[in-house]
C-alpha cells in the first residue's frame, strides 16, 4: 500500500516519528483487512478550522470533528466493487480515498481519555482507514465490530489506553 501523510497545520509540531506511526497504523489496518488490490490513500493533518469547514460542507455538521474519511471505493457486504476504471493505469493502484485528522481534536481527546497523543493519532488513522475499507458504525453491531478491529490493530502496535 502506498500511503502519503501530509501535515497541513501549524497549530502543533508533529514529529517525524509520529508521522511514521500514523502511516504504520493505517498500513497495518489495511494489511490486516486484506484489501485484495494494490492500493493507495492519503492522510492529511489539519487544524480545527479546516476540519470544521469540511464537516459543515460534507456532513452538514457545524463544528469541528476528530476525523473525516472520504472513501472512493464502493463496497457490497465489505467486498470492494472494483471496475477497471478504478485502477490507475500509471500506478496500477486503487485509490481508497482520503482521511483528514484534526490535530487539535486529537490533542484534546488524548488528554481527555488519559492516553498518549501518538495513540490517539494511530486510533484516528485506523478508524479512518476502516471507513475507507467499507466499515461504518451506523448500528450498535457495526460499531462493536469496528471498535474490535481498531483495538486489535492498536494492541498489535503496543498502543494501549494507559
Amino acid at each position: 500500500m502506498k500511503l502519503t501523510v501530509y501535515n497541513r497545520q501549524k497549530v502543533q509540531k508533529i514529529s517525524k516519528e509520529t508521522l511514521k506511526l500514523i502511516e504504520k497504523a493505517a498500513k497495518l489496518c489495511q494489511k490486516t483487512e486484506g484489501f485484495p488490490y494494490p492500493c493507495e490513500a492519503s492522510i492529511t493533518l489539519v487544524d480545527n478550522a479546516v476540519i470544521h469547514e469540511l464537516n459543515c460542507e460534507h456532513r452538514g455538521i457545524d463544528r469541528p470533528t476528530d476525523v473525516l474519511s472520504f472513501p472512493l471505493v464502493e463496497y457490497n457486504e465489505l467486498k470492494p466493487q472494483i471496475t477497471p476504471g478504478d485502477i490507475d493505469p500509471e500506478t496500477n493502484c486503487v485509490s481508497l480515498g482520503d482521511i483528514i485528522i484534526s490535530v487539535e481534536k486529537a490533542s484534546e481527546q488524548a488528554q481527555s481519555y488519559g492516553h498518549s497523543l501518538d495513540r490517539e493519532f494511530a486510533f484516528l488513522a485506523v478508524h479512518g482507514m476502516l471507513h475507507l475499507l467499507g466499515y461504518d458504525h451506523e448500528t450498535k453491531e457495526d460499531e462493536r465490530v469496528m471498535f474490535q478491529k481498531q483495538e486489535a490493530v492498536l494492541q498489535s502496535l503496543g498502543l494501549t489506553r494507559e
